[in-house]
C-alpha cells in the first residue's frame, strides 16, 4: 500500500491543529455539561425557531454524541441524545448553534446556499480524488501512458480543490451560526451572561474544528498541485 509520509509532513500542522480542537471541544463541552440552564437543548431550539418564524422546522433526538445537524432538505433540527433533553449550558449553545443553521436557511443565507450547492462537487472530490492522484501516479510509472497518468492526477488534484473549496465556504457558514446563537440566547433570556462564558467555550472550540479541517484541505490541494507542477517542469 502507497504511503507518502512527505504528505503528512505537509498536512501535520492541520493535523495538530485537529488535534487540539478536538481536544478543546471536549473539555469545553464536559464543563459546560455541568452547568445548568433554564431550558434543555430541544427547548431552547424550539424557542428560537419558533420565535423566527419556523414553526415548520420539527426537533428530533439522534443517537451519537456530538451529531447535532440541521438537515435543510427535510427541514428537521436532529439533537444527539446528551444535547436534545438537557438542560445545560452546553446543550442550549449546540441547540442554538443548529437552529442558527434553520435560520440561515429561512434567510437563503448566500455562504449556505452556496455551500449546499457545492455539497455534490465536494463529496466526488472526497471519494475520487485519492484515487485519481494514486491512479495517476501508477499510469506515469509507464512510459506509454504519462500523458494520460498527468491528465488523471490533475483530475485528483480538481477534486482535492472542490473539498478545500467547500471547506472554505463552509466556515463563514459555521461561524455565523455561532454567532446567531449567542446573540439569541441572550436576546430570548434563555442564557444569562454567567451562563454565557461556557457557551462561548463551547462553540468556540468548535470553530476551531472547521478551520483544522480546511487548513487540511487546502494543504493537500497545495501539496499535490506542487507536485504536479514539480513534474511538469521535470519534462
Amino acid at each position: 500500500m502507497f504511503f507518502d509520509f512527505q504528505y503528512l509532513l505537509w498536512i501535520a500542522p492541520a493535523l495538530l491543529l485537529a488535534f487540539w480542537a478536538q481536544m478543546r471541544v471536549r473539555s469545553t463541552y464536559a464543563h459546560a455539561s455541568q452547568v445548568p440552564a433554564r431550558l434543555s437543548g430541544a427547548a431552547a431550539a424550539r424557542h428560537i425557531l419558533d420565535a423566527g418564524g419556523l414553526q415548520h422546522v420539527t426537533i428530533e433526538p439522534i443517537a451519537g454524541e456530538l451529531t447535532d445537524h440541521y438537515d435543510p432538505r427535510d427541514k428537521v433540527l436532529r439533537l444527539s441524545q446528551g444535547v436534545y433533553g438537557s438542560k445545560s449550558a452546553a446543550a442550549v449553545g449546540i441547540a442554538a448553534h443548529e437552529a442558527g443553521h434553520a435560520l440561515q436557511d429561512a434567510k437563503q443565507y448566500a455562504p449556505l446556499v452556496i455551500r449546499n450547492l457545492a455539497v455534490p462537487a465536494a463529496s466526488i472530490g472526497s471519494s475520487l480524488g485519492m484515487l485519481l492522484v494514486f491512479a495517476g501516479i501508477g499510469l506515469m510509472t509507464a512510459t506509454s501512458a504519462v500523458a494520460l497518468g498527468k491528465s488523471v492526477f490533475l483530475l485528483g488534484v480538481i477534486g482535492f480543490g472542490c473539498v478545500a473549496a467547500f471547506q472554505l465556504i463552509n466556515l463563514p457558514v459555521e461561524f455565523d451560526a455561532s454567532n446567531r446563537a449567542k446573540s439569541l440566547l441572550v436576546q430570548y433570556g434563555i442564557v444569562g451572561q454567567q451562563e454565557m462564558v461556557p457557551v462561548n467555550g463551547v462553540l468556540n472550540a468548535a470553530a476551531w474544528t472547521y478551520v483544522a479541517a480546511t487548513l487540511q484541505s487546502v494543504l493537500t490541494v497545495l501539496y499535490y498541485a506542487t507536485m504536479f507542477l514539480g513534474g511538469s517542469r521535470d519534462e
